[in-house]
């Protein structure tokens, strides 16, 4: 399932947000504050980000998300400014919300910006184990990136707390690379020979 950040600092607006993304059928990583918000980032699939936080600002955080993520970013904001909305983008926003919102309107940029990074939950008719599906949308995240083995480990237990050891990842790997190649998707898993992987799409 896709997973989406929500970083807002308004309790009542958050628990809007989560509301909306899980009926919308996401998983949401609800932060109220950008400390927070750094330990969830990893697990994310897109990044909701409040401009104005109480410990700094979400633009900060999607420039440190920026130097190892194309994770799509949008940023809620509450002032039509257009200093601020051009600084957000420039250094990696992908869009922009201006709160108060309509529901159908976020949803809509969130499921375009989903789609303009190749993320969509198109392996749902695919039977995935749990820690299949963690790998598929990992590998999304990072398409045309080399990931290591131990980059890869460390997702898994991170996401899932369950222990997955060198040698069941390969075969997990494999496992994966078959269901995907029987399917026909688009996008592949490349071995990196002692490197380790990359998803081609």
């Amino acid at each position: 399932m896709i997973k989406i950040l929500v970083l807002e600092d308004d309790e009542n607006i958050r628990l809007g947000l989560c509301h909306i993304l899980r009926h919308g059928g996401y998983e949401v990583l609800p932060a109220e504050t950008l400390a927070k918000a750094r330990e969830l980032y990893n697990s994310a699939s897109l990044c909701l980000l409040d401009v104005m936080l109480p410990d700094g600002s979400g633009i900060d955080l999607c420039r440190e998300i920026r130097r190892d993520s194309d994770v799509p970013v949008i940023f809620l904001t509450c002032v039509d400014d257009t200093a601020r909305i051009t600084s957000a983008l420039d250094i990696g926003g992908d869009d922009y919300v201006i709160k108060p919102f309509e529901s159908a309107v976020l949803m809509s940029r969130i499921n375009a910006a989903l789609r303009r990074c190749g993320i969509t939950d198109t392996a749902d008719d695919i039977e995935l184990t749990a820690i299949e599906r963690e790998l598929l949308e990992y590998f999304r995240l990072n398409r045309n990136r080399i990931l290591t083995r131990e980059q890869i480990l460390s997702r898994l237990w991170d996401s899932r707390g369950e222990f997955v050891n060198d040698n069941t990842l390969s075969v997990r790997i494999n496992r994966l690379r078959v269901k995907l190649d029987k399917s026909g998707r688009h996008g592949r898993i490349i071995t990196v020979k002692g490197v380790g992987y990359k998803w081609e799409s």
